[in-house]
């Protein structure tokens, strides 16, 4: 038996806690640079907001509706995250962390009332960190899944679902009749891992439902879709084929990419950008203990600017050895970004992406008798004494205390500096920014 946690409208529910005036309230919290609404609370949902919606969108609803505007504040989110995942851990033998606001644990073979144990997991939460979660149990995690949304539509919309099922719902426990009901209730768009064009290819075929997914002859949808809808079909009926992983794979790309503050059209700001992503992506691929085959590089013009020449080009660039060294990435991405960028251009966008990832171990040294010599390590090695002092470093001194050259600006802030105009203070990782009370 798994269960899923999920905060509840994760993002605006911790700017909430410390900050209780917004609740019943309609809020959005905004991107990187206020561009576009990553995250809403159900009163901003019922105004119309949707998800990444451009903020210039909708921003007449200050006015005629009280919409209320947050810049993200992910160091906040990041550590509220933490403190309720260390909280859920502590209910069952295994837990695998999702994503920022969902974890699933493992209840094989635990005695006792489960939706007792959820409701008394959900009050704990709220006590500790004042975040609101929702709890779903099923027998299987796509179930589980499932049982979260109807927790959380049921606690939203009471007229949905049956009032029982708000808040904590469990499937396992429900009989068949009333379990076809829940699954007749739920549109088949809100199964984990179907999309839009799955539901609307599904919808063509009849099935609408959950139920109907249910019901449908696996087989046939394998030869239509894949393997993995088929598989799907198996955890509705219950045949379990994930299992929750507590140590998860080790991702196969690592990316970092943002839009800037403001139009980038010189290419010395580029490549102070570019070496800045690279720098961090290097670092994460350190931590997972990779080295990269290959480094792909993108920047974009802004397709909300109707007045602006479009361009959006890319380019990725083999390594001539795997490596994890800072200096051989940013030297190659780089060299990427200068091949793909073009003067008289408003760029409001790059990224950096490693790909062909793999352990040390696995790498085998080829010699290149044509090719420049490359700084850095031997080719295999994932992380020398150099890039160790360097994480060691920024680990105690902050992220940006040693790095390239490249990646350094002297003269005033960064080119992809983010806005965060409407950024709340980092209440819980940063002591000069703590609550201060006066009583």
């Amino acid at each position: 038996m798994f269960a899923l946690v999920d905060v509840n409208n994760m993002y605006v529910s911790c700017e909430r806690v410390f900050r209780p005036s917004l609740i019943g309230r309609p809020v959005v919290v905004l991107s990187n640079n206020d561009g576009a609404c990553i995250a809403r609370s159900n009163e901003a949902k019922d105004l119309g907001v949707r998800m990444a919606q451009p903020w210039f969108e909708v921003r007449h609803l200050e006015r005629s509706a009280g919409l209320i505007a947050l810049s993200a504040n992910f160091e906040l989110y990041g550590d509220m995250s933490s403190r309720m995942m260390s909280l859920a851990a502590a209910y069952a033998p295994l837990q695998e962390i999702y994503s920022i606001d969902e974890c699933f644990l493992d209840f094989d073979g635990m005695p006792g009332d489960r939706v007792a144990v959820g409701c008394d997991l959900r009050a704990k939460v709220l006590r500790w960190t004042g975040l609101p979660t929702s709890v779903g149990f099923g027998a299987t995690k796509t179930l589980a899944k499932l049982a979260n949304h109807v927790a959380k539509t049921a606690d939203r919309k009471p007229s949905s679902y049956p009032h029982a099922l708000a808040q904590v719902c469990d499937l396992g426990q429900l009989p068949a009749p009333a379990l076809e009901a829940v699954m007749q209730a739920t549109e088949v768009g809100n199964v984990w891992g179907i999309g839009h064009k799955t539901t609307a290819r599904l919808n063509q075929g009849g099935i609408h439902s959950v139920l109907d997914l249910v019901r449908a002859d696996a087989t046939i949808l394998r030869r239509q879709f894949s393997v993995v809808i088929e598989k799907t079909i198996l955890e509705l009926r219950g045949t379990p084929c994930m299992e929750v992983n507590d140590a998860p794979a080790a991702n196969q790309q690592i990316m970092c990419s943002r839009s800037f503050g403001s139009p980038v059209t010189e290419l010395p700001e580029l490549v102070e950008v570019v070496s800045q992503f690279a720098s961090q992506v290097a670092r994460k691929l350190r931590e997972q203990g990779c080295v990269a085959g290959a480094v792909q590089v993108f920047i974009t013009t802004s397709s909300y600017r109707q007045q602006d020449r479009h361009h959006a080009p890319s380019a990725t660039l083999p390594l001539p050895h795997p490596s994890a060294d800072t200096r051989v990435l940013v030297s190659a991405a780089v060299r990427a970004l200068r091949s793909i960028y073009r003067p008289g251009f408003n760029y409001v966008k790059a990224g950096v992406m490693l790909v062909d990832l793999q352990s040390p171990g696995q790498v085998q040294d080829t010699l290149d008798l044509f090719g420049a010599d490359e700084p850095g390590p031997p080719p295999a090695q994932g992380r020398t004494g150099l890039m160790s002092a360097m994480d060691a470093l920024n680990e105690r001194f902050g992220r940006q205390a040693v790095t390239v050259a490249s990646a350094t600006r002297k003269d005033g802030p960064s080119a992809h500096a983010s806005r965060q105009e409407r950024r709340s203070p980092r209440y819980t990782t940063r002591l000069e920014e703590i609550v201060t009370v006066r009583a």
